[in-house]
């Protein structure tokens, strides 16, 4: 088997908080011959590894460069902050940034929000992963702002959450290297936009329509005979108008015959 014989494959990466479960079940239902792989990856690599070739498209977060990489924006996550459950701020439904004026906010390395300045106060260092700022919230050391995907991601038993407004907020795309637009990757675009299978754009795999074929035509088909022609053994038993017309006559005056009154009888 030559490399251009191989089986195909579509490798499909996705960053901590996305759930990809329902692309993929549709994508196993239309296209069942040719294998996905799921490739986790760090929200801060993720271009990387697209670029690098080590997946075919992605679920990423905003921004990326759009200089290589094509990106289809597919929605926003609320903000939220996460708290120990007996923090005061669980009390209420929800909360704004300047809220949180008093409180330590921490930062991890791999952030996701963008802040342009963070509210709070700073923590003496920053956490490497949003995990270690989880491990930091239970111990009463601060609290944490992040994408809600990523709260529910890494829920435990003894912290909450609380929507954050005034904070910025994280996008979710499908993004892969422009000039890696493949037929398969087409077919990926096709699923998350909700194309149908028979979708007019994109790859289609619905049938060519064939041609309608015409009835064949057989010598015992009837014919409707044309008004006052003759048919059957009228046809036959009618050869010489003549004796056709007699035998009508003759039987017209036998009727008139017996319409007639009755004789007497001598």
């Amino acid at each position: 088997m030559t490399g251009s014989e191989a089986t195909p494959s579509f490798r499909l990466a996705y960053v901590p908080g996305v759930t990809p479960t329902k692309w993929v079940r549709i994508w196993n239902e239309r296209l069942p011959d040719v294998p996905l792989t799921l490739v986790a990856v760090p929200a801060a690599e993720a271009s990387a590894l697209l670029l690098d070739g080590g997946a075919d498209a992605g679920f990423v977060r905003l921004p990326v460069d759009r200089t290589d990489l094509s990106a289809i924006p597919l929605y926003t996550e609320a903000t939220v902050v996460v708290i120990p459950k007996d923090h005061v701020v669980a009390a209420v439904d929800e909360i704004s940034v300047e809220d949180l004026a008093d409180e330590i906010v921490l930062h991890p390395l791999d952030d996701t929000l963008g802040w342009d300045g963070l509210p709070g106060l700073p923590a003496i260092e920053r956490p490497a992963t949003t995990a270690d700022a989880i491990e930091l919230v239970a111990a009463g050391v601060g609290v944490l702002a992040v994408p809600q995907s990523l709260a529910r991601l890494h829920h435990r038993k003894d912290l909450t959450y609380r929507p954050l407004t005034g904070a910025p907020e994280s996008r979710i795309a499908l993004s892969w290297p422009q000039d890696k637009t493949t037929d398969l990757v087409e077919d990926f675009i096709g699923i998350v936009r909700g194309r149908t299978v028979n979708s007019t754009r994109g790859r289609s795999t619905a049938p060519a329509a064939q041609p309608k074929r015409k009835a064949p035509e057989t010598g015992g088909a009837r014919r409707k005979p044309a008004a006052g022609a003759a048919t059957g053994k009228g046809a036959r038993s009618g050869s010489g108008g003549a004796k056709g017309t007699k035998g009508s006559r003759g039987a017209k005056g036998a009727a008139g015959a017996r319409r007639g009154k009755p004789g007497r009888r001598p």
